[in-house]
């Protein structure tokens, strides 16, 4: 299974604790870390439209950019 599409169904399915694998397994991008608490507080604040557009964006994660939605370089 491609990384991102793992990527993608855990962010959705999972929300904040999704972001918790992410970021202590292979699926976590090289160099990057996950915003795991902001998945948390603006999941919360935005009644889960942070989670959702966080996991479409992960279908076009781009390892070049220095942050990108959900993620930001270590």
């Amino acid at each position: 299974m491609n990384k991102n599409v793992a990527r993608f169904l855990l962010t959705f399915f999972l929300g904040w604790i999704g972001s918790l694998i992410i970021n202590h397994s292979s699926f976590k991008p090289e160099g990057f870390k996950c915003r795991t608490m902001a998945y948390l507080f603006l999941g919360l604040l935005t009644c889960g439209i942070y989670p959702l557009v966080a996991s479409i964006c992960n279908f076009t994660f781009d390892p070049n950019k220095a942050s990108n939605i959900g993620y930001f370089k270590e």
